[in-house]
């Protein structure tokens, strides 16, 4: 993020806490506008990233043609619609057609997206096209599993309720054993 948008941020942030009736000269909130600007620029830095290009820097010719599952990548993101947290685990599997990549460039697409503000549901499509359109493989599965904020902390209140959503794409469309399949996998705890 450019410095001209840190400062307005900074700018910004000063006169919410103004709005909401703060001192914003009290020695506890000199810095907080910088702060803050400084953490959103950082919690949305997914802006300024290509995941297809993250992929495409380790995409390497195999003949392996079994599932691949990278599960429990640990992931936290912003709603879009109060600027909450929610946080969770994203679990991908994919079925190599000629092509996989590197391991932890899968953790690294997931950081991407989720670093942009977000609802669960996009997240999961976007991580999901974003395998299928640089790896060509058989299939791609995305499940995950997280814990919203903005229904923890307002509105509902609800503590510990977790949201599950899922795309797939490929075989895992069409073969629900293969798909039940690297589901067990996932959520059977060793």
């Amino acid at each position: 993020m450019q410095t001209e948008n840190i400062e307005l941020l900074k700018a910004n942030c000063k006169q919410t806490l103004e709005l909401i009736g703060e001192n914003t000269e009290r020695e506890g909130l000199l810095k907080t506008p910088e702060r803050v600007a400084k953490t959103l620029a950082e919690l949305t830095r997914g802006y300024d990233m290509d995941p297809l290009a993250v992929i495409n820097s380790a995409k390497f010719k195999e003949d392996y043609s079994q599932p691949i599952t990278v599960k429990d990548i640990e992931f936290y993101s912003l709603c879009e619609h109060h600027i909450l947290p929610f946080f969770g685990k994203v679990h991908v599997a994919y079925i190599p057609n000629g092509y996989i990549t590197g391991l932890s460039k899968i953790p690294r697409v997931v950081d991407i997206f989720s670093h942009r503000l977000q609802v669960q549901e996009r997240l999961t499509t976007q991580i999901c096209q974003c395998i299928q359109e640089a790896l060509n493989p058989l299939g791609v599965m995305v499940v995950i599993e997280a814990q919203h904020l903005c229904m923890q902390m307002r509105g509902v209140e609800k503590q510990g309720a977790t949201t599950i959503t899922s795309d797939y794409s490929g075989v895992f469309l069409t073969d629900k054993q293969l798909r039940q399949e690297i589901l067990n996998s996932i959520f059977t705890h060793s």
